[in-house]
């Protein structure tokens, strides 16, 4: 399965293999046409052991990401396997494949199991669930593959989950991975702000009725053992099922009772879709959370929010004690009489005891004919506008491309195209525009949203640069560093620098997803042959692409590096178009191609 979401990757929970992609990848299959992905190398990651304690599923992968880094999964499928792998919940496991997403993998999964029979069962698909048992030999691997992974797998780790301690990973990117024993000592080694100021659990992941039902254990410990929370705690049910079936087991009660706040059903914070009262303070502040990203601005809009990531149980000891350097697992907490308890191990179930439940699911089928349906858009809305095409390549080298941010360190789809606030836009190109690479930081000046234009000498926010560009029919490259656009599939981060009149990204290394809504959209997505040519690149640089009137696959191109001060010079760049994906090139988009075919 594909989908279009960096978080479809959660269904390898049920051994599926399931990738995100752009919207116009889908649009190409919806409409018959084939996708196409780079044959992946494999991770293969034996689990031994069994989760117990304060270990949870959520931890594992936040081990993972330790390991491999944010792009060490690039290019590659994670399978986990063994004895570990099969002791673990299936929910468990969806948690573990959604987080495979931070660490670039293509997609993570499991062979199927018990553990995903039980889950289609008790979610109403227990036909489902019949016909995956009676052939469930062959939805998991063979048995030599996982008695001799290293003869199979491209790469091989081995994580104890007997011996696994719940992490703490962050902050500012998902991947720096602190176990909680060693948590204090690395926080006050940092400087990281101690006390904590929010925890929130939920979201895409991290929401399940086991999650959840982990976290209430310790939110009951709050008034039985006389305590009282310290930091606010937030929870985002991940869907109407879940939110309606923990409401009926009581669970929104006892969070409530502890004075949290249950918010809508969807990605919330996660994505900014918090209102935060004070963070246009920017103050230095602490907040833990379930989420998978930790980006800086991501979750509040204020840089200085250091977000962490851990387990929902985690997040709720933290929440109660609000502070950083509190180790669950040794300390204890003084309560409202001074006695000194210490919090006990949190406990759930796999499943709700008395089944799901729900109303409303709020799922709406799409119309039995959908060729009556017809789209009818305001064309004085701020929200909604429909897209016109872009144009086709002219068929020349592309020269005179004026620089317009060469990006300095980690660029991903949020500071490219920053959600939050900026969602209700997502249906107006024109509009969403207007938040393009604020969030990047350029490297000639250290700063967010403050580029040169090169017309006036001047400097103004990216989009207003570019829009000059524009407006005078100058086209302009992007300049990035290491794994560029690494996070959300989000499209609008390829649509909006097409739109606004970019040609090319030119970068040390891409993120999968991103580096393929480039190609989708008509644009060059070019890498440094040589990772060190990105010091030549100067402010002043106008710059020529040249070779494409040949431009082939496995052919590199030629850079020349036209600077301002009458020198010049050329650099060699690489791409992994294919001959399909230069057609999508010269016709100014995949989806020019489909319409074309459509017409025919």
């Amino acid at each position: 399965m594909i989908g279009t979401d960096s978080h479809t990757v959660n269904a390898g929970g049920l051994g599926m293999i399931a990738i995100g992609v752009g919207g116009a990848d889908a649009c190409d299959v919806m409409a018959g046409l084939p996708w196409e992905l780079k044959m992946p190398k494999l991770i293969g990651i034996k689990l031994t052991g069994k989760l117990s304690g304060w270990t949870s599923a959520k931890d594992v992968i936040l081990k993972v990401a330790g390991i491999l880094t944010v792009n060490g999964g690039t290019d590659k499928v994670i399978e986990y396997f063994g004895e570990g792998a099969v002791s673990l919940s299936c929910t468990g496991k969806g948690t573990i494949c959604n987080m495979g997403a931070e660490v670039g993998a293509t997609t993570s999964t499991f062979g199927y199991d018990a553990s995903m029979s039980r889950y289609l069962s008790a979610t109403g698909r227990a036909d489902v669930a019949a016909l995956a048992d009676g052939i469930k030999e062959h939805l998991t691997g063979d048995a030599d593959v996982y008695a001799n992974p290293r003869n199979y797998f491209d790469e091989v780790h081995e994580i104890n989950l007997s011996e696994l301690e719940p992490h703490v990973n962050g902050p500012f990117t998902p991947d720096l991975a602190t176990p909680i024993s060693k948590l204090k000592e690395v926080a006050i080694a940092n400087g990281w702000p101690l006390k904590i100021e929010a925890g929130l659990i939920g979201s895409c992941t991290n929401s399940s009725y086991e999650d959840i039902s982990r976290a209430v254990s310790l939110a009951k410990q709050v008034a039985a053992k006389g305590l009282k929370s310290k930091a606010e705690f937030m929870i985002n049910p991940g869907s109407e099922q879940i939110r309606y079936t923990i409401e009926r087991d009581g669970f929104l009660d006892v969070f409530k009772q502890v004075g949290a706040t249950v918010f809508t059903n969807a990605c919330g914070p996660c994505i900014g879709m918090w209102d935060r009262v004070g963070a246009e303070k920017k103050e230095k502040n602490t907040i833990i959370h379930s989420f998978n990203r930790n980006f800086a601005k991501r979750a509040d809009g204020n840089p200085n929010t250091y977000a962490f990531v851990a387990s929902p149980e985690l997040v709720a000891a933290l929440a109660i004690a609000g502070d950083l350097t509190f180790n669950p697992l040794t300390d204890t907490l003084t309560n409202e009489k001074g006695e000194q308890v210490k919090l006990d191990e949190p406990t759930g179930f796999e499943l709700p005891p008395k089944g799901f439940a729900v109303e409303d699911a709020g799922f709406q089928a799409p119309a039995a004919d959908g060729s009556k349906v017809e789209v009818l858009v305001s064309p004085v809305s701020k929200r909604l506008q429909l897209l016109d095409p872009f144009a086709a390549w002219e068929g020349v080298d592309l020269k005179g491309l004026k620089l317009l941010i060469k990006a300095k360190g980690k660029c991903t789809t949020d500071h490219i195209s920053m959600a939050g606030p900026w969602l209700k836009f997502r249906g107006h190109l024109d509009n969403i525009s207007n938040n393009m690479l604020i969030g990047a930081v350029n490297a000639f000046n250290e700063k967010t949203d403050s580029v040169k234009n090169q017309l006036t000498g001047t400097y103004d926010s990216v989009p207003a640069v570019q829009r000059a560009y524009k407006a005078q029919a100058i086209g302009s490259i992007v300049v990035g560093d290491q794994n560029y656009g690494e996070g959300s599939s989000r499209e609008h981060a390829a649509m909006e620098p097409r739109h606004l009149g970019v040609r090319a990204v030119l970068v040390k290394s891409f993120a999968r997803i991103h580096e393929t809504n480039l190609k989708k959209q008509g644009m060059l997505g070019l890498t440094f042959d040589n990772v060190a040519d990105y010091d030549k690149i100067r402010e002043d640089d106008v710059i020529d692409i040249l070779g494409l009137t040949t431009f082939a696959p496995g052919v590199q191109l030629t850079l020349t590096l036209n600077h301002a001060d009458g020198t010049s010079e050329n650099i060699k760049v690489n791409h992994t178009y294919n001959a399909q994906q230069i057609e999508w090139f010269k016709a100014g988009g995949a989806l020019n191609i489909i319409r074309a075919s459509v017409k025919a």
